[in-house]
């Protein structure tokens, strides 16, 4: 890997093409490397794991509008939508659209975390959709993700956006944008122009994810996977971009990250190495924030100690900044410990979450969040006894480049009435590629079936699967096989109309 120093540098101030974070980018994008056996494995493990919380989000509210949108946007060649039929098609970027929402909805797809944080799967509906539009064959798809997935955790190690309050798509815009350009074999030069333009129009703030969350954050991803189809269908015609984006006196980092004397180091691989990003990532056993993961797991771990909930006095979280900050009560939130909260608030609420965990000894992405689960008084009671500290050990962790020390996860005291202090800690989930039982193709598959079971049919679930083992020999006329469809009864009910049914 190169280390690559990223500065704003002032308009009469020489900055060479070559020079620019974008142009490094799409060189990457641009350099035809041959895959590694284990990232195509993990490829495929992603592409299901994104078709198991699709299957199970498919009748939520969100993802029904986000198909309908899509399915007023009909086209002959186009892309596919998950559970509809794979010879319905529409744009693709309303296929990006759709599938980017059911994929997102119940945050229980895959993560990385590093200076900031990312679902590098958010990469695959848009790049999956081009490639069916376009016609490209499953190896092209294939390259195309690994190059996501690539931009993505890079940029995720090198630049930290949530201290500026921005929300992390302004980094799945440019990886996404990336990924097409690899799929489609564009020069370098087109890359270049459809990165700056993905990250420019993709800029949001994090409010999506703060006070009280709508269903926005599911469709945050798919918005930044739509622009990214859209940036390079413009500059495949000839269109440019504000140009350096994020190096120029009035760009990215000048304005909107730490300003003109900033500077941020973001690694990318050499011409000609491997693009192996994905491996550092890892996905979700529950439907639930990455950082909650580990603490479900001790909450599982830890309830078999204590004989009588009631019995508790206080519990107190030790884990790092971002954890506390973001998804404990140093975010001064008081929508994470109200019972009315919506579903996307209580996904943000690790006090919400523990108080279940250790209740129910599990997670369930249903259950879990259901109305009348959050009202039950006696989780209140325990959930508002709940707090979280920031412990700059497990803060280092987090942040750390070591995978061995590199932790999410926290110490829990429990203090009991009587005076009992019972505590524990766990550093990493059961599920992640170090932890006690790591996810393998086995657990992919696993997590399919168990959330499609119900909705999408044995024998499409088998056929699924079949096609994804065969991803880089798919032909062009074979990628339709990588959507399920469902009967029409497991849809949900009909989304209210829009501008876009204004003629229908």
């Amino acid at each position: 890997m190169n280390s690559h120093t990223v500065r704003t540098y002032k308009s009469a101030e020489p900055l060479a093409r070559e020079d620019q974070l974008a142009w490094k980018i799409a060189s990457i994008a641009a350099d035809n490397v041959p895959l590694d056996d284990d990232v195509v494995d993990m490829i495929g493990n992603r592409i299901i794991d994104n078709a198991s919380v699709a299957a199970a989000s498919l009748a939520r509210r969100p993802v029904i509008s986000a198909r309908a949108q899509a399915t007023a946007h009909p086209y002959q060649k186009g892309a596919t939508v998950f559970g509809l039929p794979s010879d319905t098609r529409v744009s693709p970027e309303w296929a990006a659209w759709a599938n980017g929402v059911a994929v997102r909805e119940l945050d229980f797809h895959d993560t990385f975390l590093a200076a900031d944080y990312s679902h590098p799967a958010d990469n695959i509906p848009s790049i999956l959709a081009v490639a069916q539009h376009c016609g490209l064959n499953g190896d092209a798809l294939a390259r195309g993700i690994a190059t996501g997935y690539e931009v993505q955790v890079n940029l995720v190690k090198g630049i930290c956006l949530h201290e500026h309050k921005i929300d992390h798509i302004a980094h799945l815009g440019p990886s996404a944008a990336a990924g097409i350009g690899t799929a489609l074999g564009l020069s370098a030069e087109t890359i270049y122009q459809a990165v700056q333009q993905a990250l420019h129009v993709t800029t949001t703030t994090r409010q999506s994810r703060k006070g009280e969350i709508s269903s926005w954050k599911a469709y945050a991803p798919a918005f930044a996977g739509k622009m990214a189809i859209e940036a390079v269908d413009r500059v495949m015609r000839g269109e440019g971009a504000p140009s350096p984006a994020w190096e120029g006196e009035d760009g990215f980092i000048a304005w909107l990250l730490s300003g003109p004397s900033a500077k941020y180091i973001v690694p990318l691989p050499g011409k000609g190495e491997a693009k192996r990003a994905i491996m550092d990532t890892y996905t979700k056993e529950h439907s639930a924030e990455y950082q909650s993961q580990a603490l479900i797991d001790l909450a599982r771990r830890m309830r078999s100690k204590i004989s009588n909930f009631a019995d508790i006095s206080s519990i107190v979280i030790h884990t790092s900044h971002h954890t506390h900050y973001v998804i404990g009560t140093g975010a001064n939130d008081p929508q994470k410990m109200d019972p009315n909260a919506s579903r996307e608030t209580l996904d943000h609420s690790i006090m919400y979450i523990f108080a279940v965990a250790l209740e129910d000894g599990g997670w369930h992405h249903e259950r879990s969040y259901a109305p009348e689960r959050a009202k039950r008084p006696e989780t209140v009671s325990l959930w508002h006894k709940i707090s979280t500290l920031e412990d700059q050990e497990w803060t280092k962790r987090y942040h750390s480049q070591d995978p061995n020390e590199k932790a999410f996860g926290g110490r829990v005291v429990i203090t009991l009435k009587d005076g009992t202090v019972i505590e524990d800690e766990l550093a990493i989930a059961d599920a992640h590629p170090l932890g006690a039982r790591p996810f393998k193709r086995a657990d992919y598959v696993n997590k399919f079936r168990t959330l499609a079971e119900g909705i999408v049919e044995k024998a499409e679930q088998d056929r699924f699967i079949a096609t994804v083992e065969r991803l880089t020999s798919l032909k062009a006329d074979e990628l339709g096989g990588l959507n399920f469809s469902v009967s029409p009864d497991r849809l949900g009910q009909t989304s209210p109309k829009g501008i876009f049914d204004c003629n229908a």
